[in-house]
């Protein structure tokens, strides 16, 4: 394997600087699967699914567990740039269908990239700054975009600061259910209610549907393995632990 990833970039472009190890992948992966969708999504999925917001988290989890052993194999056996459409070409040697694999991976990132940026600048931005929504997201995606062309190790850097406050605002979450069920005014059993009129079942995979896209990111990581340092070793720590 070693040998293999030492000739990456003899495939008719120069190699890529290696400019991200494990602790940083690491923080690339969190950053991704605790990306904006956890706070954007937690509230759609309720209204799926009732008050068992867990029963779906769990069931995604799952999902999403399988998911990511493939993705770790893959890149593990393929550590080249280019993720699913690498994947996608490797198995089936038609240019079409690996045309089609990058086409798809391309069109959603812009869709979730353009949906989360919304979501951020008209649901929670605009409670602290009166800007217009359309405005504030053009914006923010520029700037993103001007990061991640100065330099990936750059951009990672970046990436650990931003995800070290997500991580933050998630415990300050947690913290504030903690209070409130110990003050007494919370309700630990609306965590077992499930959406009125409405069957269990189809409630949970309406509900999983949308928390398995609120956990991937993973599969964006493996786009820069020809950039992380020991992919063979690195991912495995970066998914996994």
């Amino acid at each position: 394997m070693e040998a293999s990833e030492a000739r990456e970039g003899q495939g008719g472009h120069p190699p890529l600087k290696r400019g991200i190890g494990r602790v940083l992948l690491l923080f690339f992966v969190i950053g991704d699967i605790v990306g904006a969708g956890i706070y954007a999504l937690v509230g759609e999925v309720g209204a799926a699914v009732g008050g068992a917001i867990w029963a779906a988290f769990l069931a995604a989890f799952v999902l999403a567990i399988f998911t990511a052993a493939s993705y770790v194999e893959l890149v593990t056996k393929y550590p080249r740039a280019g993720g699913s459409a690498t994947y996608a070409h490797n198995a089936f040697r038609n240019p079409f269908v690996s045309f089609i694999v990058a086409f798809a991976v391309a069109a959603s990132s812009i869709t979730s990239a353009c949906v989360l940026t919304l979501a951020f600048s008209g649901d929670y931005l605009s409670q602290f700054i009166n800007v217009p929504t359309l405005l504030s997201a053009v914006v923010f995606l520029a700037l993103v975009s001007f990061i991640n062309f100065y330099g990936i190790a750059e951009s990672v850097r970046i990436n650990v600061v931003l995800t070290c406050v997500e991580l933050f605002g998630l415990l300050l979450i947690v913290l504030i259910g903690v209070v409130a069920l110990g003050s007494g005014t919370g309700d630990p059993g609306r965590a077992f209610e499930f959406k009125e009129g409405s069957a269990v079942l189809p409630a949970i995979l309406a509900g999983t549907v949308l928390s398995f896209y609120a956990l991937i990111g993973f599969d964006d990581s493996v786009n820069v393995a020809e950039e992380v340092q020991g992919p063979s070793r690195s991912y495995p720590f970066a998914i996994f632990g």
